[in-house]
């Protein structure tokens, strides 16, 4: 879903920082902010192998843009990417970007804060945990 304001996705392939630098570049902007989450190698103390996504892609997609549209309207965004991935994930990967343009700094760190948060709270996305001794969904387990 992408718009002259907004580039939301979900991918089974790499994701690419270029990409989405690149989107929310804008003259009038002096404040950018990237948020990149990777997958990292432990987790509660036990060692993590790689994580596996799935989304509910059509109502993912729904409330991503919803969260773009909140920062957009709330905090003067001017542009916002948010990619995030699908599949299986190694380590030191991208799992998720999340890229805002504004034109101060200030708004551009408090949509990316808002961005990522809301996502981990709204979005049917799922992780699922690969370690030494097993795996599990995150959120899952106790």
């Amino acid at each position: 879903m992408k718009s002259n304001k907004t580039d939301i996705q979900i991918l089974s392939t790499p994701l690419s920082l270029d990409d989405c630098y690149n989107f929310i570049l804008d003259e009038s902007c002096g404040g950018l902010c990237l948020f990149v989450g990777t997958v990292r190698n432990h987790n509660k103390g036990k060692t993590v192998t790689h994580l596996d996504f799935e989304a509910y892609e059509g109502m993912a997609l729904k409330e991503l843009a919803k969260i773009a549209a909140t920062a957009i309207n709330e905090y003067g965004v001017k542009h916002i990417a948010i990619h995030h991935r699908q599949g299986a994930v190694g380590l030191t990967e991208k799992a998720v970007i999340i890229a805002v343009s504004s034109v101060h700094r200030k708004a551009a760190f408090e949509a990316c804060e808002f961005a990522i948060a809301a996502l981990k709270e709204r979005v049917p996305i799922w992780k699922k945990e690969f370690l030494l001794d097993g795996s599990h969904w995150v959120n899952a387990r106790p």
